[in-house]
Order: structure tokens, then C-alpha cells, then sequence
């Protein structure tokens, strides 16, 4: 019996396609990712399904979008009762491992990955809760502004690097053990998530990245509008962000962008690290090879910075799939990441009746085959900081509509202004459209009812941790195991197995 496809996630934090050489742009570095879309599948309409980390990466493991497990924003739990893509691929007997970031909120800090070979970079408590009862106060130990953007440039190292020069370590580790369990005679196949932080904000690249632009490199930001001249909701986030009160010069946005373009490089210097570790293990050709990012960033684009809105840059996503039975190729079918849950499935011959809860999305690999498909749709709901009510999001073919009860709604054709500049909802040429889009928005979402449980949730939240401050409890960050005793040549071994167990490939017995 042939052996199911091992499959491997690289995902990346803040990464907007736009800004990728593989999507078009003009000075991007990114030979990896160019690499992989010329002998794969590039998802040209991928979508994110919340523009937050935490909640993005819930709908990304469990197939389901935030209302219906609560994933509502950086500070929500992910419960261990929702089934994720790690429970099912594991039940289908895959090997299945987390390197880097997920998020994860609560006590459950694997979420059905057999091996997590690092920490996160961020915190696993409540501490991130926000308060929609008070959606203008900031909190500023923890909320974006533009000191972020004016402190960018270059360093030797940030926090960020270390992390994800931890990251790509362990996720090579781990893939040269299971090249060495093949030589022993273990035929499971693999199913790695190797999740980066880069080239989320802080703007701080390595000289070495930062080296491969100028800033005549450096496009500057397109459409930028004032404060007066955004929407309510674009409005909240510049204000929650500072960005309607701190002026940037030019020489500190185009520093920034600098900086970002410099990690994206960097991001695609670590996705090509594990591609060539597949190759040395001999693993490449029985690999899907997926990349693809927790949501966007709008790094300056309409005078918005960061993530929060359901604008291209902010809510699209990279998404570029390879390897066997995939064809090469692009797709303008707009889909999303609760999309990949079924999609993994697929690849490991899963039936649809494993599944332990209904999962909204559905599986990409008819696509990624060259197939019909014919659905054309990603759906966005967002629920965190910056708005006191939730904001909703349907893409359908070229039309993308946002809607939230407080805001006038917006509706955009992409297939004719694909930089968002028209709002076509009280246009009579798109009435019956902007009709039809608010009708399923009601029949969708009870928004009321939702922004309730919002606030409930948020309310004992604060309180869990409040007492948790206090000393209730063990915090919940990750601590990798590891025991010393076991590891490399110890009195208890024999070295020269140990040796051999180490080495790979193996020596050949016959020389």
C-alpha cells in the first residue's frame, strides 16, 4: 500500500501576499516561495478568516470560523474540546509536530500535536482581553502605535530572530529524526507545522536582509486618506493604533517598509531551509509543501498600519501548495484558511466521517489537482480590539462585502478597483448585489446575540485573570520537555549505536 503524502506547513506571521515576489512585487526576494509556485498551486483569493493572530490560527487548526468555537481575539481560549487537523492526521496514523508559534490561550498547549518542539512567543494566559463595554480606551502595555514603525531599522538580533532562528532549528531537527526513523524502518508519514513570527512588526531586520534593498527599492504607501476620510471602523483602528495623531515622516515609513520587505527575505530564507532538509532526508517528492501566513499587514496602505480590517492588504493571505498530484498553476477562487482543515484530510485519505465537530470549510485539493471547484467564497468575522461590535466579511467571486450593525456597509468590486477605493454600496448598479450580500449577512450572524457572548466572555476573562495575577493557579506557557539523561551519549548507551542512531544516512553495512 503506497504511503500517504507527509505534509508540511510553513506559516508565517503578518504576511501580506502583496509584498512577496512570488504574488508580483517588483523587488521582493523570495527565491523559495518563488520556487515552490512554479512547480505548485498559487491561491491568488486566500483569505485569513479573522485579521488577528490568535483567532486566525483557531480557525486555521480546527476548519471553523471564531463565532462558532469563540476565538474572538489574542486572549481567547482555544478549548481541547474542538478537534483540530493535528487530532485527525494523528488518528490517521501521521507523526505530527508544532514548531513555533500558534497562540495557543489556556492549559491545552498542544491541541493534538504528538511532539511541540518549542515555546510561543507570546503569551497563553488572558492578559490580552479586551473590553468592548470601553472600546476607546487603549491599553497600551500590549496595543500596536506607531512608536513600532518610527523604531525601525536593523539589528544584529531582536527577540524575534532568536525565536525564529529557534524555530527553523527545531523543525530541521525534527525532520532529520524522521529521515533517521525511515533508516531504522518506520514508514509513518509526517505532518509538520514550522510557524515564524517574521515579518510581523517590529519593523527590526538582520543586516544581511536589510542589505538586499535600498531604499530606492522602497515603494511608498498608495491611497493614503486622513482620518476624517475613513470609514467608522477604519476610523477606530487608526485611532486605537495612534495613526491619526502621530505623523510619520517618509523616511520612517519607507524605513519600516524597508524592514518588512528585509524579514519577509528572511522568512523565505527559513522556508527554504526546510525544503532543502526534506531533500536530505529523501522526503521532498512524498511532500505537500504548504505556505501560507495568519493573516496580512497594511503597512501604510490607506494611513493603516498592522492588521484589524478586511481590506486586501490586512485579511489576504500567501497560499501556495506543492507536491504530489499537485498541478502548476494559479487560481483566482477566493477561499480561506478553515479551508485546509478538509484539505489535509483529503491528503491523508481521511473520510469525512472521522470528523468530530462540522468544520466550514471545505477541501482545496480539487484545486491545487487542476479540478473544477465551485465554490468561490471566504468568509471573515472579527471580533477583538478596536470595535464594540463584530464586523463581517463576504467574499463571492470579485465582490468582497463588509459589514458591522454600527457602520454604513461596504461593498467592493476587486475586478474592477482592486485597491478599494470605491464603496459601491448605495450604488443602484450594484443594488441587487449589495441587497442580496445584506440578506445572507442576517441570516449568517445574530450580530446582537454575538457581540453579547463577546462581552460576557470578555468579562469573566478579566476576572480569571485578575485572579490569576494574584496567584491562582500554574501559568500555562509552554515549556518544551527535554531530558538530558536520554540525549546524545550517556553511560546507560553504547556509544558506537548511539553513533550510528545519530548519523545520517547511515553507513552501509556492505562497505
Amino acid at each position: 500500500m503506497t504511503r500517504a503524502p507527509n505534509i508540511v506547513v510553513v506559516m508565517a506571521d503578518q504576511l501580506a501576499p502583496q509584498f512577496c515576489g512570488a504574488y508580483g512585487h517588483p523587488v521582493a526576494h523570495t527565491p523559495h516561495m518563488d520556487a515552490l509556485a512554479a512547480r505548485g498551486m498559487r491561491f491568488d483569493a486566500a483569505y485569513c478568516n479573522s485579521p488577528l493572530c490568535a483567532p486566525s490560527r483557531f480557525a486555521f487548526m480546527s476548519g471553523q470560523l471564531i463565532s462558532r468555537i469563540a476565538a474572538y481575539d489574542n486572549a481567547s481560549e482555544f478549548p481541547a474540546s474542538v478537534p483540530t487537523f493535528a487530532h485527525y492526521l494523528q488518528a490517521l496514523g501521521y507523526r505530527t509536530a508544532l514548531s513555533g508559534k500558534m497562540h495557543f490561550v489556556g492549559p491545552d498547549q498542544k491541541h493534538g500535536f504528538q511532539d511541540r518542539v518549542t515555546t510561543d512567543i507570546y503569551p497563553s494566559d488572558f492578559a490580552w482581553t479586551p473590553d468592548w463595554e470601553a472600546p476607546d480606551e487603549r491599553i497600551d502595555k500590549w496595543y500596536h502605535n506607531m512608536q513600532t514603525v518610527r523604531e525601525s531599522g536593523v539589528a544584529v538580533a531582536t527577540f524575534q530572530t532568536d525565536y525564529d532562528d529557534e524555530v527553523g532549528f527545531a523543525a530541521r531537527r525534527w525532520l532529520i529524526d524522521r529521515g533517521r526513523d525511515r533508516a531504522q524502518g518506520g514508514d509513518s508519514p509526517f505532518a509538520l507545522v514550522a510557524s515564524f513570527i517574521h515579518p510581523h512588526d517590529p519593523y527590526v531586520a538582520k543586516p544581511e536582509w536589510w542589505d538586499l534593498y535600498s531604499d530606492d527599492d522602497i515603494d511608498m504607501p498608495r491611497h493614503v486618506r486622513s482620518p476624517d476620510a475613513q470609514d467608522p471602523f477604519s476610523r477606530r483602528v487608526m485611532d486605537g493604533i495612534e495613526a491619526s495623531v502621530v505623523t510619520l515622516s517618509d523616511a520612517e515609513i519607507r524605513r519600516a517598509r524597508r524592514a518588512y520587505l528585509a524579514n519577509v527575505s528572511y522568512f523565505d530564507s527559513k522556508l527554504g531551509e526546510i525544503v532543502q532538509t526534506l531533500v536530505e532526508i529523501g522526503e521532498l517528492d512524498n511532500t505537500i509543501v504548504i505556505v501560507t501566513a495568519d493573516h496580512g499587514d497594511m503597512l501604510g496602505d490607506r494611513g493603516l498600519w498592522y492588521k484589524m480590517t478586511f481590506f486586501e492588504h490586512s485579511a489576504r493571505v500567501p497560499l501556495i501548495m506543492a507536491g504530489p498530484g499537485v498541478v502548476q498553476g494559479n487560481t483566482a477562487q477566493a477561499c480561506s484558511l478553515v479551508d485546509l482543515l478538509p484539505s489535509f484530510l483529503d491528503i491523508a485519505g481521511g473520510d469525512p466521517g472521522l470528523l468530530g465537530a462540522p468544520v466550514d470549510g471545505r477541501s482545496l485539493m480539487p484545486l491545487a489537482r487542476g479540478q473544477a471547484d465551485p465554490v468561490d467564497l471566504a468568509i471573515g468575522e472579527y471580533c477583538a480590539e478596536m470595535t464594540p461590535w463584530p464586523v463581517f466579511m463576504i467574499r463571492r467571486g470579485a465582490l468582497k462585502y463588509i459589514h458591522c450593525d454600527v457602520d454604513p456597509p461596504q461593498l467592493f468590486d476587486l475586478s474592477r478597483d482592486p485597491d478599494e477605493q470605491v464603496n459601491r454600496a448605495r450604488d443602484p448598479a450594484y443594488a441587487t448585489a449589495a441587497a442580496d450580500f445584506a440578506a445572507e449577512v442576517a441570516r449568517r450572524w445574530d450580530s446582537a446575540r454575538l457581540r453579547a457572548d463577546v462581552i460576557a466572555t470578555q468579562k469573566a476573562r478579566r476576572a480569571l485573570h485578575a485572579a490569576m495575577e494574584a496567584g491562582a493557579g500554574e501559568h500555562w506557557d509552554y515549556n518544551p520537555p527535554s531530558d538530558a539523561s536520554q540525549q546524545y551519549v550517556r553511560n546507560h548507551m553504547d556509544w558506537t549505536e548511539a553513533a550510528d542512531r545519530y548519523r545520517f544516512p547511515p553507513l552501509s553495512r556492505g562497505t
